[in-house]
């Protein structure tokens, strides 16, 4: 069996070793001709499999990719082809989740305001808006889930409308992309809805740069709206419409999911999914992998609770180094690509020890802040 993957994808060579010749692809070195007696093909987001790359793929019988999204594959021309194939939704959901948290605490530092008296819209409740509504939930913040085409499934929970969403104080965005039918979601933020935004509201888009009309952002910033938009996604990225950066008050090249955990569970779940394919045992788990994160973390009660929390969450991510770097980068040229790929190592919450005082007594809504912290996912050492 010949197994060829995406070197992007963590611990893959340990993964797929056992199957037989599995070997790494780097990024943009595919072409047709390397899927000649290819039989099981793993890639990332920024690998098109199309019809183009598959014409010579004269044994392949299983596609995987190791991200949520799979725009990327033509799904009706490998169903076509009788060929297998498999996305690993819901691998970075915690990641993103914890993202959004990162850029909800730093704006709501710059902008002294209260977060745990604001509401959020969580626009879309599949794996990422509900990782997110977990995590809303441990640190006791109000938000309000939507999603139309859940609803009309049937789903349980208390969805509400769009227009009620494009109420809340902060309007998150976790939708697929979708170009038609009844509930798309292309550019389902545009010049209207723009308009209707007033200069207290906060909208995060870590989703798909599309479901953002950024001509119509653009326009809106140039008209003199104040708007307070922090972006992870952009359209057509990687050439994006960079007269947007001086505008957003948060800016990053489409990394929200890249923890360590978020991409190499992507890998995991691929593993698991080709397991199930052959009919063979997963033996291999993630944890097997995984290193010990060396960060040191201490709750300080001198300080008030949020900051307490807002120190411990940007001590495991600064989301305002991220952006300064992005800007500074874009600034000189269009580096989107290159900072993608040369992303430093992230954790996940769930990876560090949180060290703090047994008589510390600060409470976050009836909470303890240890209580808090832990429910966000740290382990807590002492």
């Amino acid at each position: 069996m010949k197994i060829l993957y995406d070197a992007a994808m963590p611990y893959a060579e340990a993964f797929f070793a056992d199957f037989g010749s599995a070997e790494a692809f780097e990024l943009g070195s595919l072409s047709a001709d390397s899927l000649i007696d290819i039989d099981a093909l793993f890639v990332r987001s920024t690998t098109n499999v199309d019809a183009n790359l598959l014409n010579k793929a004269n044994k392949l019988s299983f596609v995987a990719t190791a991200t949520a999204g799979y725009n990327h594959l033509d799904i009706d021309y490998l169903e076509r082809k009788n060929i297998n194939w498999y996305a690993a939704g819901g691998c970075n959901a915690v990641a993103v989740a914890e993202y959004v948290l990162s850029a909800l605490m730093q704006l709501a530092y710059e902008d002294s305001f209260d977060p745990f008296n604001k509401k959020i819209a969580i626009i879309g409740a599949g794996n990422v808006g509900s990782a997110l509504s977990t995590i809303l939930d441990a640190v006791g913040i109000t938000y309000v889930l939507c999603d139309p085409p859940l609803k009309l499934q049937g789903d349980k929970r208390n969805l509400v409308s769009f227009e009620e969403a494009m109420r809340a104080d902060i309007i998150c965005l976790h939708t697929p992309l979708i170009a038609t039918g009844s509930s798309p979601t292309m550019h389902m933020i545009g010049g209207t809805e723009l308009a209707n935004l007033s200069e207290n509201q906060y909208l995060i888009n870590a989703c798909r740069g599309e479901v953002v009309d950024n001509k119509a952002l653009l326009a809106a910033y140039e008209n003199g709206k104040r708007i307070n938009v922090a972006l992870d996604v952009w359209e057509q990225e990687p050439l994006i419409e960079r007269q947007l950066i001086p505008y957003v008050r948060l800016a990053t090249a489409h990394i929200a999911g890249h923890t360590l955990e978020g991409k190499a569970r992507g890998t995991s779940m691929v593993y698991d999914a080709f397991c199930r394919y052959l009919e063979r045992p997963n033996v291999l788990k993630l944890e097997q992998f995984l290193p010990a994160c060396d960060s040191k973390l201490r709750l300080e009660p001198s300080v008030a609770p949020f900051e307490q929390l807002f120190h411990i969450i940007k001590a495991m991510y600064d989301i305002k180094k991220d952006d300064g770097i992005f800007r500074s980068r874009m600034a000189k040229s269009n580096e989107f690509t290159e900072i993608r790929k040369n992303y430093p190592v992230r954790r996940e919450f769930s990876a560090a020890a949180v060290c703090f005082e047994t008589e510390i007594k600060s409470k976050i809504n009836n909470k303890n802040v240890t209580e808090v912290v832990a429910s966000l996912g740290f382990t807590l050492a002492n």
